[in-house]
């Protein structure tokens, strides 16, 4: 009688045909198996990725989160005001899980060959929250991709086939993305190096300058559009002028170009309105979102704009296209997002008043090492006398329990970034937490040392007579 075989500790019985074995493991030995993470981040990732993080968390690493804090792999907890301005309504907003996670159960993947109701319900929802309708201005054409970067590659291309012209007008200081398109309009050179190119048919115009839009159209019929920042959150946390940005978007519009509010980190009450620019009123043709739109759950970004700009698209809507554009998952967090981001607006602003008392007597109190204190809402930088004192706190701050976000232009400032979820008691602790790390990155005064006392000499033997 054949007797059936036990299952071995720790290895499954096999019941079928098996698939023949791996042929790297049939012909040559494999990598040594490792759970350490920082170990594969520095085989399939960066060394230099690996180290900064291990620095950030001493040596433990992101395990969960809920609302403003982050729960590491040691069991410390860090208040997030970082996240790069995605976490606005911290993590794992219940309202927005529960919209991914109905979404997840029914279709969470578009065949991209019918239509799909909840990426239309959520394009007149972010539509008509950014005023569709409005007198001023309406933007009422939507195109969803992932990151802020797909964003801005989308309206620099609508903006050049809509004109059929090729230059775009970008600011000094500002960050618009790294895919090649959108990484021609983000100033810092230093991630340009080695790409030839990336800057044709691109001027970056000082911030300040009122008439660089009118020059730089007076110098043929070429220009496109004129993309800009309302506040550059890269850049520090630095506010433009809306009069100056009023100036541009009119002298655009008097040449034929288009005027582009890049807001995927200011917007969407970061800065305490729905948009920078259309609150400043700002004859806008489009507004950029992106970072919290998912609610903090899933990526998502979107171009708003006006049916001029959207024109080449409505002709030809395969002219522009993404596999995951408008997918379902994150088109169902868009609404409850937007809810709750309204619901915290008032709470926002209080706290966003906290902050900015909090700041400047830190920056009093620290007046040797902050120089200044940036930005509006809940969008702020701490502007170091210099960089290495910048990247110190930094560093010192996520070992205390707080994470903040450096600048990736302007090294000298610290950005924090405080969700919408936070309470009072919570910007006190960051407060608290920047000053014990402001404390210990001053440097100190040398010692006073009391002066030598004056040596004695013997006198002089007296001459004998």
């Amino acid at each position: 009688m054949s007797r059936t075989p036990r299952p071995q500790p720790g290895r499954a019985l096999a019941t079928g045909p098996q698939p023949p074995p791996d042929r790297a493991t049939a012909t040559g030995p494999q990598p040594p198996s490792c759970d350490d993470p920082f170990d594969l981040i520095r085989r399939h990732f960066s060394p230099k990725l690996a180290l900064a993080g291990s620095f950030a968390g001493r040596g433990a690493t992101e395990a969960a989160a809920s609302g403003a804090r982050v729960t590491l792999s040691d069991g410390r907890t860090a208040l997030d005001f970082g996240s790069y301005a995605v976490a606005l309504l911290g993590h794992r907003h219940p309202a927005v899980l529960a919209a991914v996670r109905a979404q997840l159960d029914v279709l969470p993947a578009s065949t991209r060959s019918l239509a799909n109701p909840v990426a239309a319900r959520a394009a007149a929802r972010l539509a008509g929250y950014l005023g569709a309708d409005s007198a001023q201005r309406p933007l009422p054409k939507v195109y969803f991709g992932l990151n802020g970067a797909d964003a801005v590659e989308v309206a620099v291309k609508l903006a050049r086939l809509a004109t059929g012209r090729g230059r775009v007008l970008a600011v000094r200081g500002g960050f618009h993305g790294k895919s090649l398109g959108a990484l021609a309009l983000t100033h810092s050179p230093l991630y340009r190096a080695g790409l030839l190119g990336t800057e044709a048919d691109v001027v970056h115009v000082a911030a300040d300058d009122a008439e660089a839009v009118r020059r730089e159209a007076a110098r043929g019929p070429g220009l496109a559009a004129v993309v800009f920042e309302p506040v550059q959150g890269e850049n520090g946390a630095a506010v433009l002028d809306p009069a100056v940005l009023r100036r541009w978007c009119e002298d655009a519009h008097a040449h034929g170009a288009f005027a582009v509010a890049d807001e995927i980190q200011c917007g969407l009450r970061r800065c305490g309105e729905r948009s920078v620019a259309l609150a400043a009123g700002l004859p806008v043709d489009a507004v950029l979102v992106g970072k919290p739109l998912g609610g903090g759950v899933v990526p998502l970004s979107a171009v708003v704009c006006a049916e001029e700009l959207y024109a080449p698209l409505a002709a030809d809507p395969f002219l522009h296209s993404a596999t995951f554009g408008g997918h379902p998952l994150s088109c169902a967090a868009l609404g409850p997002a937007l809810t709750a981001i309204e619901e915290l607006a008032d709470h926002g602003r209080v706290l966003a008043n906290l902050l900015d008392r909090a700041l400047r007597e830190l920056a009093a109190r620290h007046a040797g090492l902050v120089g200044a204190v940036r930005g509006c809402g809940l969008l702020r930088g701490l502007d170091f006398t210099g960089a290495r004192a910048a990247g110190s706190v930094v560093v010192g701050l996520a070992g205390a329990g707080l994470l903040v976000s450096p600048c990736l232009g302007r090294p000298t400032t610290v950005r924090l970034l405080p969700p919408l979820v936070s309470t009072e008691a919570d910007i006190a602790e960051a407060a608290e937490i920047l000053d014990a790390a402001l404390t210990a990155a001053t440097p100190a005064a040398p010692e006073r040392t009391a002066p030598a006392a004056p040596r004695r000499t013997a006198p002089a033997p007296r001459p004998r007579l």
